[in-house]
């Protein structure tokens, strides 16, 4: 009988239009707009787990977990204010708004933050009430749109943070579609209900860094320069930016690094503008310390801090803390595997979910429908969060006392090794096993 062999079809996909890109390029001929989504880039990025920590051995003497302190304290805004930011951690919750998010997770995030002795930030859009009574610090955002900029406000506040960009879309504006624009949104906004809001992506009354200067002149006389001032940018040129942020007057920087979170934005923006956080805390510190400015003006870093691991990488690589905001979210139970039907009426499933700008987010945290609201109770959400905030101090600390470290902010690029070439270019850490930094002509 004669043999027959079934000839197999070899498949092979093209490395330039794997099925992602096919999807959207088909996505893009039938609608013919740009794609909007929450959360933040999903492509591979150098991140602060190509770094290792170098704990001690002979060479170095570990502390004691169990006798010997780790301080993990920090004050923010010594340049000028007169009353500086006290924090008992080097964790701050970053800037979302009340539009993005519903009431419940800002009470739940203010209320984690006051039992923790940190910050939290507003967001655009203006202060609620929910907030400024469950955070005992509270940092208000003055960003270009100016919506719900109000004076008094101002005055209520612990710190100002002026925003020139995001990491998930610097040199954009941000979008809150009209589904998530409730007559408490539109109100607090000055906006229509239910139409689309897209925020301004520059500032209307000031151009430079010499206009901002004069801008953060009148925002120190209407506090009686007793608050810190912030200026949040973008993580693109970083060493030009942060050094005309010092010379315009802020007393603190916050650098956000492209792997940062929105609620809604263009998918090019997230996935395509910026540098990742990695080299952007490297280079930020750097222009500090050419200015004589390093410890002097802080430096927080955000975008895609995830762990303990990563705030003390940050911290050794000199930033005075970091802020979250994406996990901190995830805390509170974004992507947590439960109410799987409204994730799949998202066309979606946990662990894949960007629908942020929806206004159905099924764990009830990024909405303003009040059944969905309900699915995140204030008390419920500030535990889960207080938890998370307190895991990734006692790490800091575990990770610092390895290092022989009193204070976390003693860590020091001393103690890290990397794991590739790029990320030792660009964190300039030596690769593990070598003195050699790439790029480094010394």
């Amino acid at each position: 009988m004669p043999m027959t062999t079934e000839r197999k079809l070899s498949l092979r996909p093209s490395a330039t239009f794997p099925q992602h890109v096919l999807d959207e390029i088909h996505r893009a001929a039938d609608q013919g707009i740009y794609e909007i989504r929450g959360f933040g880039a999903k492509r591979s990025l150098p991140t602060f787990d190509d770094l290792v920590f170098l704990g001690a051995s002979m060479s170095r003497y570990a502390l004691e977990g169990y006798r010997e302190k780790c301080a993990t304290d920090v004050v923010m805004g010594t340049r000028h204010a007169k009353k500086p930011i006290e924090l008992k951690i080097p964790i701050t919750i970053a800037g979302m708004s009340f539009g993005a998010l519903g009431a419940n997770a800002k009470e739940a995030i203010g209320r984690a933050a006051t039992a923790m002795g940190t910050s939290t930030t507003t967001g655009d859009g203006g202060m609620t009430e929910e907030e400024r009574q469950s955070s005992k610090t509270l940092v208000y955002q003055v960003l270009p749109s100016r919506y719900g900029l109000n004076p008094d406000d101002i005055r209520r506040a612990d710190a100002l943070e002026i925003v020139v960009g995001q990491g998930a879309k610097p040199g954009g504006g941000g979008m809150l579609l009209g589904h998530k624009v409730t007559e408490r949104v539109a109100g607090m906004r000055d906006l229509p209900v239910d139409i689309d809001q897209r925020s301004a992506c520059r500032h209307p009354d000031w151009t430079g860094p010499d206009d901002l200067a004069i801008k953060i002149q009148e925002l120190r006389e209407i506090t009686d320069w007793e608050i810190p001032i912030y200026i949040k940018i973008g993580a693109t040129r970083v060493s030009y930016d942060v050094a005309l942020a010092v010379k315009s007057g802020a007393d603190v920087i916050v650098v956000d690094g492209m792997q940062g979170g929105t609620a809604a934005t263009q998918d090019v923006f997230i996935e395509h503008v910026g540098i990742p956080t990695l080299p952007a805390v490297r280079m930020a510190v750097e222009a500090l310390q050419e200015l004589g400015m390093h410890r002097k003006v802080q430096l927080i870093v955000s975008g895609g801090i995830r762990s303990g691991a990563d705030v003390a990488k940050a911290l050794a690589l000199g930033a005075d803390a970091v802020s979250i905001g994406s996990a901190a979210m995830v805390a509170l139970g974004c992507n947590r595997s439960v109410f799987l039907e409204d994730y799949e009426a998202l066309g979606t499933a946990p662990g894949y979910c960007h629908h942020c700008h929806t206004g159905r987010c099924p764990v009830g945290i990024t909405t303003h429908d009040a059944e969905l609201q309900e699915r995140l109770p204030p008390e419920q959400g500030a535990r889960w969060l207080r938890n998370y905030l307190t895991t990734m101090v006692l790490e800091i600390q575990t990770l610092a006392r390895a290092c022989g470290k009193s204070h976390v902010l003693n860590l020091e690029p001393e103690d890290l090794a990397a794991l590739t070439i790029e990320a030792a270019a660009m964190a300039k850490v030596p690769l593990a096993g070598t003195d050699w930094i790439p790029g480094n002509n010394k």
